[in-house]
């Protein structure tokens, strides 16, 4: 079972293992119609009624980019909601930390996209199967996390490409980020920050009982990774791709969808790359 977003490819080509790192020339130099979009709050409101009268947006599906206003998690909902488009969004800042957007001005904002570089972002893959039998798909841009659903810690088990890595670890859940997720929630749950183009992905615990000192490990981007519920009766799991959460969970498959590369744009010096570099000298 898939969202409707997720059954269109976002690319019909299949990216080159280049293709997640940042280019210093923007492909979008020629973008000559925008779409803007705004999270429902007071501040995105406004700036989207201010940019509305600047300048004219095209509905999401004849548009060259995609302008976000909001935060971070207005960002992922964005890309989620327009994957199947293929268009990049460039996102302004009307949230709180803005990780993942351009500082917000209403000067010459089709210059900025014009001369934006690009971070190409290859989300996971996420394919849940659930204590009634049912199987569910879902695509994650930052981690995929499973997370113990009551009072009772989780057991869990971890093969990574079917090779049994951990047979039991107890703890509150567990995650797999992407580079680009690894400043979030990986992040807070003490996972590395990844560069960009390192070429593999992190699998961080979540406040783990037992083993007691395992921190985690980075496995390469071409892995999958299945985990295993153990008791699922007594220590029900959810799984969670970005926020979209699947309750009940045995066994969840993750793995790097390398057929879809989702664009994001940045302002020049400001690129996904050298915000993960500089967020690890950050204090």
């Amino acid at each position: 079972m898939r969202d409707k977003n997720e059954k269109t490819r976002a690319s019909e080509h299949s990216p080159s293992d280049e293709g997640s790192r940042d280019n210093a020339s923007c492909e979008y130099s020629h973008a000559e119609h925008i779409a803007i979009v705004a999270a429902d709050t007071p501040a995105a409101q406004a700036a989207l009624a201010e940019l509305a009268g600047l300048y004219p947006s095209k509905p999401p599906a004849d548009a060259d980019v995609i302008v976000a206003l909001g935060g971070d998690g207005f960002m992922l909902q964005t890309i989620h909601e327009f994957i199947s488009h293929g268009k990049p969004v460039f996102g302004l800042n009307r949230g709180s930390v803005g990780f993942m957007m351009n500082p917000f001005s209403t000067d010459d904002l089709l210059g900025r996209v014009r001369k934006a570089e690009i971070a190409r972002i290859h989300p996971l893959r996420m394919t849940a199967q659930l204590v009634n039998g049912e199987r569910i798909e879902r695509l994650a841009i930052n981690e995929v996390s499973m997370l113990r659903q009551t009072r009772q810690a989780a057991k869990l088990r971890i093969h990574v490409d079917e090779v049994t890595r951990m047979h039991e670890m107890i703890c509150d859940g567990v995650l797999v980020a992407t580079p680009a997720g690894s400043t979030a929630y990986n992040l807070s749950a003490h996972g590395p920050i990844l560069p960009l183009d390192a070429g593999v992905l992190a699998l961080t615990p979540i406040s783990v009982f037992r083993p007691r000192r395992w921190r985690g490990a980075l496995i390469p981007r071409a892995a999958n990774v299945r985990i295993e519920v153990l008791e699922p009766e007594k220590r029900p799991v959810s799984a969670v791709a970005d926020s979209n959460e699947v309750r009940d969970v045995i066994e969840v498959g993750i793995g790097e969808d390398r057929e879809i590369a989702v664009e994001v744009l940045f302002e020049a010096g400001q690129s996904l790359s050298e915000r993960n570099l500089a967020e690890q000298f950050s204090l």
